[in-house]
């Protein structure tokens, strides 16, 4: 074979680690930068004395791949992607590969596929998650689109991803975009997931009074059992972190309180508004984001709005750590229900084809949302494939019973005491909701009917729709 054997275009940092992972396992690569001292810096530093070439401009990155070739693009979502694309279609030919390795909207990758399939060449978009060192070590990776190219990618993507217990964290998801609509519902738990976490150390401070280094050894406790999770995992790391420019204190107290975000949370919600699919929990996570964004609104608000003064708890504090977990747990385990019941919902309204039982199998290493109970949760989907949620697989109905009550708690205590619990709330709403035979609806269809003769169904006779004059 004359050439490299694989060509990545993109060298911020998760494209540079992923190509010497990709090296790394024995597949010599090309790479390619719109800045040329990047790609420079790259092969002289990083990728000194490996299998590693650089081309200054695309003919010349182009030219030093083998055929078929395989390119990556680890670039920018949106008008990069596309950028990228034109400039390689030309030199490309029938039977190449283009894997788009970046957060792009699931329904952009649709369009580039479909715009590339008269030309032959190949193309899916591939989500990547696991941050920096995922992307040196083994990411979580989640290839849809073109099947015959991830055939043909397979064997090299098994030795870049992860490794858990039942195998490389990869699989095929699924036709057209399920890729990167995978990455995308993934973000949008990592959503839910972060923000729960976050609610619970607001608990564990200003209600049970915790300082940061009892904060740490909670979070400690918590990662070696039903919470384990790099989340956990490194919320203990930060929470006690000493800041360097301020000796003695705890560095996680003197970052601002403005959370950022680049989109997927949002593209998340907007998937489940069209699919009609409840996501309330990461829905809370995307609203607190925004909120924290108000920052001088809610400073000039804090003296001008009343609330409660005493928001302390009094009795057992290590009683209250314990709701907190179980509490936790719960909310956690309905926002993962969330996620994959959007999946389900993308695979019949476009007929992705995607696996649930095997989503949670390769997010079980290597992401950002890997945790001990994603197995539970490939598990459930194994025993009924067929399973319509979560929250009604008999291991979780089971887990439920013994920490409902603790969860209630907690929130109960949040509102008594004033902290804001938007995402353990939510998780608790849409658990009583989707429980409940019956909701208030009736009510609201009454209301449509009568100012818009939107008409109602009548419990007697479920399949007609009806109309009342009510005036």
């Amino acid at each position: 074979m004359n050439g490299q054997m694989f060509g990545i275009v993109g060298l911020e940092v998760m494209g540079r680690n992923i190509a010497l992972n990709i090296e790394r396992n024995g597949f010599p690569i090309a790479v390619y930068n719109r800045t040329v001292e990047k790609a420079v810096e790259f092969i002289k530093g990083p990728a000194r004395g490996k299998s590693a070439v650089m081309g200054s401009t695309y003919e010349e990155f182009v030219s030093k791949l083998a055929k078929p070739r395989r390119i990556l693009l680890m670039v920018k979502a949106g008008k990069p992607v596309d950028a990228v694309i034109q400039s390689l279609r030309p030199l490309l030919e029938a039977g190449d590969i283009l894997i788009d390795g970046g957060n792009s909207l699931f329904i952009d990758t649709e369009r580039r596929a479909d715009e590339l399939a008269p030309t032959g060449i190949h193309f899916f978009g591939m989500g990547v998650s696991g941050g920096e060192e995922g992307a040196l070590w083994g990411p979580s990776l989640m290839p849809g689109g073109d099947e015959q190219a991830y055939q043909r990618l397979e064997p090299m993507l098994r030795k870049v991803a992860a490794k858990a217990d039942d195998g490389a964290c990869v699989a095929y998801c699924g036709s057209r975009g399920a890729g990167h609509f995978v990455k995308m519902v993934h973000n949008g738990i990592e959503y839910g997931d972060m923000e729960l976490i976050a609610e619970a150390y607001n608990l564990l401070k200003n209600v049970a009074g915790l300082n940061n280094a009892q904060l740490q050894a909670v979070f400690e406790e918590w990662n070696t059992d039903i919470l384990k999770s790099f989340l956990i995992e490194i919320t203990a790391k930060v929470i006690n972190y000493t800041d360097p420019d301020k000796p003695g204190t705890s560095l996680v107290e003197n970052i601002l309180d403005v959370v950022g975000m680049k989109g997927t949370g949002t593209w998340t919600i907007k998937a489940a508004l069209n699919l009609q699919v409840p996501v309330p929990t990461i829905a809370a996570a995307v609203d607190s984001r925004e909120l924290s964004m108000l920052k001088s609104q809610r400073v000039a608000a804090s003296t001008m709005l009343n609330g409660p003064t005493s928001p302390a708890i009094k009795g057992d504090v290590k009683a209250f750590i314990n709701d907190v977990r179980d509490a936790l747990y719960c909310s956690k385990i309905c926002s993962y229900a969330q996620g994959m019941s959007l999946l389900a919902a993308a695979n019949d309204a476009y007929h992705y084809g995607i696996r649930l039982d095997e989503m949670a199998r390769i997010w079980k290493a290597g992401c950002i949302i890997r945790a001990v109970f994603l197995d539970e949760i490939k598990k459930a989907f194994q025993e009924e494939p067929g399973l319509a949620n979560l929250l009604m697989a008999t291991r979780f109905r089971q887990a439920f019973t013994p920490r409902q009550a603790a969860w209630r708690r907690i929130i109960e205590v949040g509102i008594r005491a004033g902290i804001p619990l938007p995402a353990f709330s939510a998780s608790l709403a849409y658990y009583d909701s989707y429980r409940s035979a019956r909701l208030p609806g009736n009510l609201i269809q009454a209301q449509r009917d009568f100012f818009g003769a939107h008409t109602f169904a009548r419990v007697d006779k479920p399949e007609e729709m009806v109309h009342l004059e009510w005036k």
